[in-house]
């Protein structure tokens, strides 16, 4: 299966174009974002767990990395409140089981550098912000590696950013609030990628939280 496959191409996914999937586990949906192949994939999926369901043990052969958008998401070593920032390197392993609250997540599989192997946790909630590149913007970061660079960032009512490029490509997810740019205006759920070289002068009217990694799509970049 190919979804999204093209990476010099930008892609735009508001709540209004969700259609959830059914998994192979029962009271597990998907919403599918870029897909390339089949149950293994590289993927990026929004994942949705209905009370009490689980999901049966398994390896992440290319990584896996998922923020927590709402309820609570457990395995065997620990419960991840919404919010929370997980990372999984090449070759661990977990048996995922949710509670009575259920929970959904977004994650991206099989996208790991070989030398990437840091193990991440962080309550976003809990941390602290750093002040950003202009008034009204603050940033929390989560991890960077290489030319790969994953954070948090916020954007107080009316902030407003000089339009920039983006090298090695932009991938965005809103969590709360309303993005905006030039090109449209995008409100919480909305899933953004955007090719290397790409440009664009963000601004949020009314503030928002945006999930954002950058560098990770240079020139050519499928798969």
């Amino acid at each position: 299966m190919e979804l999204n496959a093209d990476f010099s191409k930008p892609v735009v996914v508001r709540p209004e174009d969700y259609h959830w999937r059914p998994s192979p586990a029962n009271g597990v949906e998907r919403m599918m974002l870029d897909r390339i192949g089949d149950e293994v994939a590289r993927a990026t999926t929004i994942v949705k767990f209905a009370p009490d369901s689980a999901f049966d043990r398994h390896s992440h052969g290319g990584g896996e990395e998922f923020l927590v958008l709402d309820g609570v998401f457990s395995d065997e070593h620990a419960d991840y409140p919404a919010g929370t920032y997980v990372r999984n390197p090449i070759g661990t392993a977990h048996t995922p089981h949710i509670g009575p609250g259920g929970a959904t997540i977004l994650v991206k599989l099989c996208q790991f550098d070989p030398a990437d192997t840091e193990q991440v946790v962080i309550d976003t909630r809990s941390a602290a912000f750093l002040p950003g590149s202009a008034d009204g913007l603050t940033v929390l970061p989560l991890h960077s590696h290489g030319s790969e660079v994953v954070r948090l960032v916020r954007f107080a009512p009316g902030t407003r950013l000089e339009s920039h490029g983006h090298r090695g490509g932009e991938e965005v997810f809103v969590i709360e609030g309303v993005l905006q740019d030039e090109n449209g205006r995008y409100p919480a759920g909305t899933w953004l990628r955007s090719p290397d070289r790409s440009h664009h002068a963000p601004y949020s009217d009314e503030g928002c939280l945006i999930f954002i990694k950058t560098g990770h799509l240079p020139a050519g970049a499928r798969g």
